[in-house]
């Protein structure tokens, strides 16, 4: 989703402990950029209340008494598949991360991420791309995506019908690195960089960003 110039990120935090709650908040106070707009005890009230306040980010916790994070991100994404949803969790479970993307979740975060890591993520969902943890990258593209495709696993066209330049990229984006870090690091524009993605994609017969990085790791470009 593009910015305005100056337009603030508003986020709304949702999660049933409220010390967690005012902790999150913290770490955002102050940002120039983003603006906690919000602070929500339950997947109820972000279902009910996500069209009043229009948010821009939700940092949702999973496990909440009554509607979890994940059933809240599916009623939410289904009314309005625009607003981005970062999940929170205190662990790295395959079921939660299964759950959340099919529910078409942008993010997955540990509790205990670093104020600049959480900000780094709510910049990139705003940006379009989609922000996990590091952990939760090795756990996904190592077992769970090949359990979701049937245990067909991915197409076996070779990285060799990629160009240099390509496999740099795929090999930079399974490194989690942005669209504008990867066009800083090869010293080339992001919609080049965007041009060379979509072009990756269409050679390996891949659909998302998820799939990439696992035939990356497949392929040992990582």
């Amino acid at each position: 989703m593009d910015k305005q110039p100056h337009a603030k990120i508003k986020v709304v935090i949702v999660d049933d402990h409220g010390l967690l709650r005012q902790g999150i908040a913290s770490l955002l106070e102050g940002e120039r950029e983003i603006q906690v707009i919000s602070c929500l005890s339950s997947g109820e009230e972000a279902v009910n209340l996500h069209s009043s306040l229009q948010p821009d980010v939700f940092l949702m916790d999973i496990m909440m008494k009554g509607m979890n994070g994940i059933e809240a991100t599916r009623w939410i994404k289904e009314q309005n598949p625009v607003v981005k949803i970062i999940l929170i969790s205190s662990e790295i479970n395959k079921d939660f991360i299964t759950a959340g993307i099919k529910a078409k979740i942008d993010g997955y975060l540990l509790k205990d991420v670093t104020k600049e890591d959480l900000i780094a993520a709510i910049r990139k969902v705003v940006g379009g791309e989609q922000a996990f943890s590091a952990e939760v990258t090795s756990l996904v593209f190592q077992d769970f995506y090949l359990k979701e495709t049937e245990g067909k696993g991915l197409p076996t066209k070779k990285s060799s019908e990629l160009t240099k330049r390509e496999n740099e990229v795929l090999a930079l984006i399974a490194q989690g690195k942005s669209l504008k870090e990867i066009a800083d690091t090869l010293f080339i524009s992001v919609k080049t960089v965007e041009t060379h993605k979509l072009n990756i994609q269409d050679k390996l017969n891949l659909s998302n960003v998820a799939q990439l990085v696992k035939y990356a790791f497949e392929n040992k470009l990582v």
